[in-house]
Order: C-alpha cells, then sequence, then structure tokens
C-alpha cells in the first residue's frame, strides 16, 4: 500500500521512501523513515495536497509524492497496546 491510498485518521507505518535524490533525502530529513507511524490527518478541498502528522508534527505533501512511499497499515491491537497498559496498571493500583 502506498501513504496516497490512507484514509483520514488511518494510522500506518512507512516501509520504504522511493522517489529522486533530493526529495527522497527531504523526506527523510522530515522524519518520514522507516518504521515510523503516520496519521493522515486531513485532505486539502481539492484533493490535494495531503496533511500528515509524523513524529507529532504536521508534514503536508502532494499526492503524487505521497504515492512513492510504501507504508503497511498498524492493525488494532498494537494502536490500542498503550490504552490497554494503562488501564492494566490504573486496575492493579484499584486494587
Amino acid at each position: 500500500m502506498v501513504l496516497a491510498e490512507i484514509v483520514v485518521g488511518q494510522v500506518v507505518v512507512v516501509e520504504r521512501i522511493g522517489g529522486r535524490g533530493s526529495f527522497r533525502r527531504r523526506l527523510l530529513e522530515l522524519g518520514l523513515v522507516p518504521g515510523t507511524r503516520v496519521e493522515l490527518v486531513s485532505v486539502a478541498p481539492l484533493g490535494d495536497p495531503l496533511e500528515f502528522l509524523v513524529r507529532g508534527s504536521s508534514l503536508s505533501i502532494r499526492r503524487a509524492d505521497a504515492a512513492g512511499v510504501q507504508v503497511s497499515a498498524v492493525t488494532q491491537t498494537a494502536r490500542s497496546a498503550p490504552a490497554a497498559a494503562a488501564t492494566v496498571s490504573a486496575v492493579r493500583e484499584a486494587s
């Protein structure tokens, strides 16, 4: 799957950055590196650019450029793991 195909609110993990030299390097400098979690926050009214949340910062890139970034979906279990851990520790403290 590529970054340009995800829907608003979906969280994915970067697998590979494609593209040409300087633009690819710029994406890497902005924090879009393999293993990074990325969420699609919004899409501009005409469908381009796309706004992503990357390491706590907003990153807007064109849909054509996002098509060069290979991603994989984050499973529901992996996304909710921190919340589950917090719930377990809260239950232990209450006991």
